[in-house]
């Protein structure tokens, strides 16, 4: 693996989860009062609103900003950078019509979608985040383009403004409209993904033309580059290789014949573009909407299946507790995982484009690992810790008996399946910027088959239970199809089997004694009169001893090493170092 790479993976990853991490605290902090002000059935439908809002925005994207990322890269990394530009363009146009489009589909369909999922209170909700689609594909776009030039501060910047204004918006409109009536409060809590959108294009608009004006600056011709009656090869030479980028590439990448090299090819048009982008598109857009889906499809069918069940309100309940808090708290463990897949693609792709498959290889490999060691932590975390966070961050203002029965085990089973939600997403990651499609799509399809089937069928056994085991099923079966055609593609390994062995052992152990330890402080440290004061110092208590001692079991059983540090920033190597080098099996 290359320094340049390695630092490329490492720093973009670190800007993303660190505006990942922001954005969701952000996304947390925002669902503590609209939880307190709408409640558990007015954030049923906000949830079913932002759900339904998020898939339509990755089909109005089309899987572009990923094949965009993988195309840019590519070009840029063989100094085509005017065909990168008009592919660039070519994907703007695309964005302004698609929102265009699914803007009218989400306004127009509201009340549809609404009536046919039992719960018409969303109607306003989806009408009110609509105008969103207007300007996130753009952005979309945007970000995709910057992440092909291994650029993720924009990225980064703009997801975090992006959540302030969201979560000003929403807090403040759902509190003012509240005296009105419930449903102008949960449409104004939705109208938040508006003010958000604009806030985000205009940091991205920002950026872009920062970086329009550098490249103008870069691509000058200066005096000397180009020398009347040279050969196109000795003006490549020459001029480096911007000179070059009208030159029809050939079957080695990065390379170029010298006899072609002196007849630059006419500018691609939109529809070769178009043809390109799409064909690598559709299979990415499949793949990026499988959460979003998965989550729709459990907002649009839980109230239907259990209502006969548990009765109507109390599935509506179920519903809200489901996309209103756990689903919020599930999704902190994977932030990594995305900001991993957003880095890996480019350099994948640009490895995978040069036919380096040796890094291809090792990047895979290092992917995976970080992958699991930064996921797994937060999941036993917020999964064992879940019944006092959930009574600290989001409470039960109503005194529900349903809250307080099924509010903890749902945030702690939906949060177990975030560890296969992860794994699944960086090796689809890895197998999207090899450009291996076919399998790809293959996996969602089975995926959501199964799930949308164990869904029908546990749902009468065990309730809500049994429609986020099938959601942990689709996971793992996704999980297991990229694996196996990565083992087909590439040699890469993960863990060696005594790793594996210690990393099972040290889980295992920390789980029984974070459900002990529960139990515990449930009964015997309850020091305050307020319930949620109580809730925050057992999360502390049981979030801390599980931290502490899963850290230790992971250096004791030698599953992390010093060596690991080599994976992290240079600042925060420098930070653990002192401490982790007195850890018992930290050195070899």
């Amino acid at each position: 693996m290359s320094k340049d790479s390695k630092d490329s993976l490492v720093k973009g990853t670190l800007i993303l989860t660190l505006a990942a991490l922001v954005a969701r605290a952000l996304g947390v902090v925002q669902r503590i009062p609209l939880v307190y002000l709408l409640g558990d059935i007015g954030m049923a439908a906000y949830g079913i609103a932002f759900n339904l809002y998020s898939v339509l925005l990755v089909v109005a994207t089309a899987g572009i900003p990923s094949a965009l990322s993988k195309m840019i890269s590519e070009r840029t990394a063989l100094g085509k950078h005017e065909e990168a530009d008009r592919i660039y363009r070519a994907a703007l146009l695309f964005a302004v019509i698609a929102g265009v489009i699914m803007t009218v589909i989400m306004y127009v369909g509201a009340p549809y979608f609404a009536s046919g999922i039992l719960n018409p209170q969303a109607t306003l909700p989806i009408q009110a985040i609509a105008p969103a689609l207007l300007l996130f594909p753009l952005i979309a776009i945007m970000r995709g383009y910057f992440q092909g030039r291994r650029m993720m501060m924009p990225n980064g910047i703009s997801q975090i403004i992006e959540q302030i204004f969201r979560v000003a918006t929403s807090v403040a409109l759902a509190y003012l409209l509240l005296s009105h009536s419930l449903d102008a409060a949960v449409a104004g809590a939705s109208f938040g993904g508006v003010m958000g959108s604009i806030a985000a294009a205009a940091v991205m608009l920002y950026y872009a033309l920062r970086l329009k004006r550098r490249d103008r600056s870069e691509r000058r011709p200066q005096p000397g580059d180009a020398v009347p009656g040279t050969s196109g090869t000795e003006a490549a030479v020459v001029a480096g290789p911007e000179a070059a980028e009208g030159t029809p590439p050939v079957s080695l990448p990065g390379k170029q014949d010298s006899a072609s090299a002196s007849k630059p090819s006419a500018p691609l048009r939109f529809r070769e573009i178009y043809a390109q982008l799409f064909k690598l598109s559709v299979p990415i857009v499949i793949f990026s909407m499988t959460v979003t889906l998965i989550y729709t499809i459990d907002s649009s069918i839980v109230t239907l299946l259990l209502k006969e069940q548990v009765g109507e309100h109390t599935a509506r309940e179920l519903l809200g507790i489901l996309t209103g808090r756990a689903q919020s708290l599930a999704g902190i463990p994977i932030i990594l995982a995305i900001a991993l897949s957003q880095s890996i693609v480019p350099i994948i792709s640009g490895a995978y484009s040069q036919n380096d498959l040796k890094q291809v290889s090792a990047q895979t490999s290092k992917v995976l690992q970080l992958s699991i060691l930064s996921g797994l932590p937060m999941v036993l975390l917020i999964a064992l810790g879940a019944r006092s966070l959930n009574g600290f961050v989001f409470g039960n203002s109503a005194a529900s008996v349903v809250v307080d029965t099924y509010a903890g085990p749902i945030i702690a089973a939906l949060t177990v399946s975030a560890i296969f939600q992860i794994v699944m997403q960086t090796s689809g990651a890895v197998l999207m910027g090899m450009g291996r499609m076919k399998p790809l799509v293959l996996g969602v399809v089975v995926g959501i088959g199964a799930k949308l089937l164990l869904s029908f069928v546990l749902a009468p056994v065990w309730g809500i239970y049994g429609i986020i085991a099938a959601t942990a099923f689709c996971f793992i079966l996704m999980t297991v199809i990229n694996l196996g055609v990565l083992r087909r593609s590439i040699s890469f390994s993960i863990f060696g089997i005594r790793r594996w062995a210690g990393l099972i052992v040290s889980t295992v152990v920390v789980s029984a004694v974070g459900i002990a330890l529960d139990a515990a402080v449930r009964t015997y440290v309850q020091p305050f009169v307020s319930l949620r004061a109580n809730d925050f110092v057992q999360a502390v208590i049981v979030c801390g001893v599980v931290g502490v001692l899963y850290t230790v079991l992971l250096f004791a059983s030698r599953v992390m090493t010093l060596q690991d540090l080599n994976s992290l920033p240079g600042p925060l190597r420098r930070l653990l170092r002192p401490v982790l080098s007195r850890m018992p099996g930290s050195k070899k």
